[in-house]
């Protein structure tokens, strides 16, 4: 699977339309066809480089199979309208919260899983939840990677 977006090249700079500087919207995702026996997809968004923990700005999951792309600005709530659902971020926020760094050059990861099943889970489980219930039913992963400073 590769996974892309409109709103910046892989490892450049994200617009500050898509951080706490500007609108702080999702930015638009796109990915081909998972591999066959897919029964659903999780998306994950963090920084490894915050200060004191990797920073949790995203957690999508549940989404149908068929899903192949999330459009730009996904509102706040518990289920997406084509599918899926979203968790709760380090912002305590079920929704996407922008990067946001205190300082320096931070990496922000967009990662994708196709799974073997549906995970078990109510909406607004945490990035620990989704992790614990996808090991051992991820078939495969990719990762987008973006950059933002303040």
């Amino acid at each position: 699977m590769k996974l892309e977006s409109t709103a910046f090249e892989p490892n450049s700079l994200i617009p500050p339309e898509y951080t706490c500087d500007g609108e702080d919207i999702s930015p638009s995702l796109s990915w081909d066809e998972p591999p066959a026996g897919t029964k659903s997809l999780t998306l994950i968004c963090d920084d490894p480089d915050a200060p004191r923990k990797t920073w949790v700005h995203w957690v999508v999951y549940n989404l149908p199979p068929t899903t192949r792309s999330l459009s730009s600005n996904i509102p706040a709530g518990d289920n997406l309208a084509h599918g899926g659902c979203q968790g709760i971020n380090d912002f305590r926020k079920v929704e996407y919260g922008g990067p946001c760094p205190p300082s320096g050059i931070h990496r922000y990861f967009f990662k994708l899983y196709a799974l073997d099943t549906e995970l078990d889970l109510k909406p607004g489980a945490t990035k620990a939840q989704v992790e614990a219930a996808m090991k051992g039913h991820i078939l495969a992963q990719t990762e987008l990677i973006g950059r933002y400073s303040r």
